[in-house]
């Protein structure tokens, strides 16, 4: 409606609607990108054992593995969403990123998201060639032995050396025996306190051990 005045122009009530939806359309596109990637975006799901980074947890890794991954560089994130969503809202940057998870949630990132189970690790798509990646980023689901092992061969295939691995700090020494990784001095945080201590784990110079 234009005016309370019985002589005014009015809008009937469909064509109201019909503004109001496109107007709310407008204000989705708008949003939608910055919404899409945000941590927390999609809700945790304990069910399968999900716990984001705190957005300065998220931010800190993303910005290092876009520096460990270097220009024009290819980040694969296993198991590791939130990583992978700071690293979308970082995309200034000149890097590509795909996001590896069970939970087909992810699916609204289109192709760069592919579906993973870890008790299949090598079940991966034909174009993710042996060694493509400079750098694989990876957040076990479970602590153990099992899981870790499972992922390492996916870390394996995928990475050309570079690994940052994220994970109890009880795994410290699977971690080092299954993919030669040397525990930082940096400590992630997540959204929500967990009962186990968390640490990063790398195999390269990193300024998470600064």
């Amino acid at each position: 409606m234009f005016d309370s005045d019985d002589d005014s122009p009015q809008l009937s009530a469909q064509a109201l609607a019909a503004l109001q939806e496109f107007y709310l359309e407008q204000q989705q596109k708008e949003t939608s990108v910055v919404d899409k990637f945000s941590v927390g975006a999609i809700e945790e799901d304990w069910q399968l054992s999900q716990f984001w980074y705190s957005k300065e947890t998220a931010e800190r890794l993303a910005k290092e593995v876009i520096s460990a991954a270097g220009k024009g560089g290819k980040i694969a994130c296993i198991s590791a969403p939130s990583i992978y969503q700071k690293l979308k809202e970082l995309q200034n940057e000149d890097f590509s990123a795909f996001v590896l998870e069970y939970d087909r949630r992810f699916s609204v990132y289109g192709d760069e998201f592919v579906f993973y189970d870890y008790k299949n690790p090598l079940n991966l798509p034909e174009h993710f060639e042996l060694n493509s990646f400079d750098i694989v980023v990876a957040d076990p689901p479970y602590l153990s032995e099992e899981c870790l092992s499972k992922t390492a061969q996916t870390v394996k295939f995928l990475t050309k050396g570079k690994i940052l691995l994220c994970t109890g700090a009880v795994m410290e020494e699977q971690a080092a025996k299954l993919l030669g990784l040397k525990v930082c001095k940096f400590i992630p945080k997540h959204n929500r306190s967990l009962a186990n201590e968390f640490r990063c784990y790398v195999n390269y110079e990193s300024s998470l051990d600064s």
